[in-house]
């Protein structure tokens, strides 16, 4: 960035000199510029919105201190001039200067100031009269016989020009003033009252945004100080529970979240978001920088439109490049550099400056599609390069199913999507609002594909772009890859104006659902049953299918939550739990034979039996496997890995088999699809009715549930109580992804002689019976780790002993 641009509380230091010299009267000005001429020219215009009239000399070469003003000649060859930097932040009154300069005559008048280490700068030495007597360029110590420097800003009559060579590289005090004195020509040096700080390093930098902030130099803050030394601009929301200790600075429609500290010399730019739990003190973060949650950034330079996530820590004098991405729990060291555009990943410690690679991962798609935050990673511009690159990978003419769930977030983006689809020439078939197992099920009727998004289950702020293959389900490893290279190449097909894709909205989508499902699924004996069930649509798309699906079903309901709010896309865990506990009070005082509690998409349905007690997860897999293997007597149910080994006992008391899967949830899908699958499940909610589909679907798992409890007439605390107890226990640790391969080679070796198993990751089972599964997060710097024994203390202890070979291998 050309110096002159850095801001200095959120203004260029350019602007700030430009101010300071419409302050004196002096309103036109010619810039002299060079390295990265368009970026200043952009910036400033002609002038007009400062109220002055700014030209440009332009350099096609560089002609020093003096051979640049001489470039400007033309504009200045009639009348006195004032040379000043672009790039030094100073208050002196260039009107008293000026006065000086006219009363004495002089043909160049220096302004000088004093400083307490004059080594960097010029000296200058003149005499009473104020001329100058000699010129010392960057002194050593025994030299220095005076603290007067040169600041580099002058006052000249245009006859100066004649001491100056056109188009070759001249310096004022190297060349040109020598000249002068030897003619005798009067140079005068005039040592002015007032700031100056010339801006070339970090240190100075950083000191100047506290020189502002602290009063010390004579510029104009935009905004109101709401407290002393704390400044605010115009649209800025800091909430009353953040902690502010000035002097600092906050720049316009900034967003500083309750529980953030910002401490004193700090200075926010425009647009800056400073999630809760994040701390800084000295740090200067330029405009549209995305600060997450508990980062910690000290005395350190954050570049425009970068993101810090969570918890990442920036040590002092560190300074980050504009557009970078720097991943959660990330350590840059002091005085570390890293360039723009760059990605540290998460987890990663940086202790040398990051020049050329980017230390990151490319892979757009995590375990749940292209999933951030929204308008921090998860932009319109991205939804549109997405969807581009997707329609790429399909003809032309084909037709893609686009669904959302009820954010608006989301509402915004399905539109760019749409957008980008419709321009790749592809026909777009739009359900608007339905839940995920409606939009895969309609997706797989006739389309080449579906985009589903929606936010990101518990995260209200983050939102997940899915793609659905012609089936509906997610998309294989390998379209993901390719996707992926489309994406990376950015090349994108172009429909041509004839050959704009279709937009149309399907109507009666909800009632074809719910037909094709009772269609499919054996509804015999609930009618007659006399089945009493609570549903709880927990606010979100599952509501909308409900009224066709429980009406149909004839079986006796009650409702609860069936609204949609925007406010509301998602749910954190605690409120989840929360809806759940309330579901068992009103389960129990109805009555009710069991209830039922859908997530916010329709895909995930949690339990509660005729007591009001909560069917945990992982036993809900158990009580739904044991009463299909009842009824079936045969066949194979799809299960992940890492899913406890009593499923096994379950299944084979009924006759039946458990295939294992890896923890994709397109290797469910795939056994899902298999003729002799009878169910499929992944122990968080998700449930396969293969007779229906092979994806999740929370309305299918509930038809088939009610017909199997109506058909079995046992109560689902008496098939909780039959089914022995499981203990399985997991853990996360944190590995960086340089060492992941070396992790699964350490396990692989520590496993010795034991049985390993290979399907997802490297599961060990000892001779026992008990097992541990390692398997490396695709997506992020984690390393996941499950374990069972017969009870919880083993498999607590088997955790603990495979975590630290893990965490030996990482470390």
């Amino acid at each position: 960035m050309p110096k002159p641009l850095l801001p200095v509380a959120n203004r260029p230091i350019m602007e700030h000199v430009l101010r300071l010299l419409k302050r004196h009267g002096l309103n036109e000005t010619v810039v002299t510029v060079q390295f990265l001429a368009s970026l200043v020219k952009n910036y400033f215009g002609d002038g007009e919105e400062l109220g002055m009239e700014l030209t440009y000399a332009n350099e096609e070469k560089p002609l020093g201190t003096a051979g640049s003003v001489k470039n400007a000649e033309e504009a200045l060859k009639d009348d006195a001039f004032l040379v000043i930097s672009g790039d030094a932040l100073t208050d002196f009154d260039l009107t008293d200067l000026i006065r000086f300069h006219k009363e004495k005559g002089a043909l160049v008048t220096v302004c000088l100031t004093r400083v307490p280490n004059p080594l960097e700068f010029g000296i200058t030495i003149v005499d009473d009269e104020g001329k100058v007597e000699r010129f010392l360029e960057k002194p050593t110590w025994g030299q220095v016989f005076s603290d007067t420097v040169n600041t580099g800003i002058y006052v000249m009559e245009p006859e100066v020009f004649d001491y100056v060579d056109a188009d070759v590289s001249v310096d004022w005090s190297g060349d040109v003033f020598p000249q002068l004195m030897k003619e005798g020509k009067p140079v005068y040096g005039y040592v002015a009252e007032g700031y100056w700080e010339d801006v070339g390093t970090h240190e100075s930098y950083v000191k100047a945004q506290a020189d502002v902030l602290e009063g010390k130099v004579d510029v104009e803050l935009d905004g109101f100080e709401i407290a002393p030394g704390v400044w605010v601009a115009e649209g800025a929301e800091v909430h009353p529970d953040a902690v502010l200790r000035g002097p600092l600075y906050i720049g316009d429609y900034a967003k500083v979240e309750a529980g953030a500290e910002i401490r004193e010399h700090s200075v926010i730019g425009s647009n800056v978001v400073v999630k809760s739990g994040a701390f800084l003190h000295k740090a200067v973060v330029h405009d549209n920088v995305y600060i997450g949650q508990h980062s910690n950034l000290r005395g350190c330079v954050i570049g425009k439109n970068t993101d810090i996530m969570r918890a990442a820590r920036i040590e002092d004098g560190a300074v980050i490049g504009d557009e970078c991405l720097v991943g959660e729990e990330s350590i840059i060291q002091g005085n570390v550099r890293v360039y723009p555009f760059k990605t540290i990943e998460a987890g990663a410690f940086v202790n040398t400056s990051v020049i050329w690679e980017s230390r990151g991962q490319a892979h757009l798609f995590g375990a749940r599609g292209v999933s951030g935050i929204l308008n921090v990673e998860i932009t319109p511009e991205l939804a549109v390069r997405l969807a581009g690159a997707y329609a790429t990978t399909l003809k032309k003419g084909s037709t893609v199913t686009t669904a959302r769930d009820h954010s608006r977030g989301a509402r915004a983006l399905k539109r760019a999507v749409i957008s980008a689809l419709q321009a790749s020439a592809i026909d777009v078939r739009d359900l608007e609002n339905v839940p995920l197992p409606v939009a895969r099920q309609q997706t797989a009727r006739g389309s080449a594909g579906g985009i589903m998004i929606r936010t990101t289950p518990g995260v209200p702020d983050s939102v997940d772009i899915m793609f659905f293959d012609e089936r509906g389900a997610d998309l294989s490893q390998g379209g993901q890859r390719k996707l992926d290279r489309v994406f990376a190449r950015q090349e994108y097909r172009r429909a041509f104006p004839g050959e704009i894709g279709d937009l149309h909205f399907p109507a009666s989508v909800f009632d074809s659902y719910t037909g094709s499902l009772l269609r499919n699924l054996d509804a015999t004996g609930i009618a007659e049953s006399g089945l009493k069930v609570v549903v709880d649509a927990s606010n979100g798309s599952a509501g909308l299918v409900l009224p066709s699906l429980l009406g149909r079903l004839g079986v006796d309901s009650l409702t609860i939550n069936p609204g949609l709010d925007e406010a509301r896309p998602t749910e954190t865990a605690d409120s989840r739990r929360a809806g759940l506990v309330r579901l068992g009070e009103i389960v129990a005082s109805a009555r009710a034979d069991f209830g039922v509690r859908f997530d916010p998409v329709g895909e995930r349905l949690s339990l509660v039996d005729e007591r009001g007690r909560i069917i945990e997860d992982d036993r809900a897999l158990l009580v739904m496997l044991d009463l299909v293997a009842a009824e079936r007597r045969s066949g194979r149910v799809a299960l992940p890995v890492t899913t406890t080994r009593v499923a096994e006992q379950v299944a084979a008391y009924h006759g039946t088999q458990v295939e294992w899967t890896t923890t994709s949830p397109d290797d469910l899908t795939r056994v899902g699809r298999e003729d002799t699958t009878i169910f499929g499940g992944d122990g968080r909610g998700g449930f396969i009715v293969p007779e229906f589909s092979s994806v999740f679907d929370g309305a299918a798992a509930f038809v088939r549930l009610i017909g199997l409890v109506a058909r079995t007439q046992l109560t689902l605390s008496q098939i909780d109580a039959r089914i022995p107890r499981a203990h399985v226990l997991r853990r996360d640790l944190a590995t960086p992804w340089a060492v992941k391969g070396l992790v699964m080679r350490r396990v692989v070796e520590a496993a010795g002689d034991r049985s390993v198993d290979t399907t997802d990751g490297v599961r060990v089972v000892e001779a026992d019976g008990r097992w541990v599964m390692v398997l490396p997060d695709p997506a992020e710097a984690v390393t996941h780790l499950w374990a069972e024994g017969p009870d919880d203390e083993s498999a607590q202890a088997l955790l603990d002993e495979w975590s630290a070979i893990v965490d030996g291998a990482g470390h």
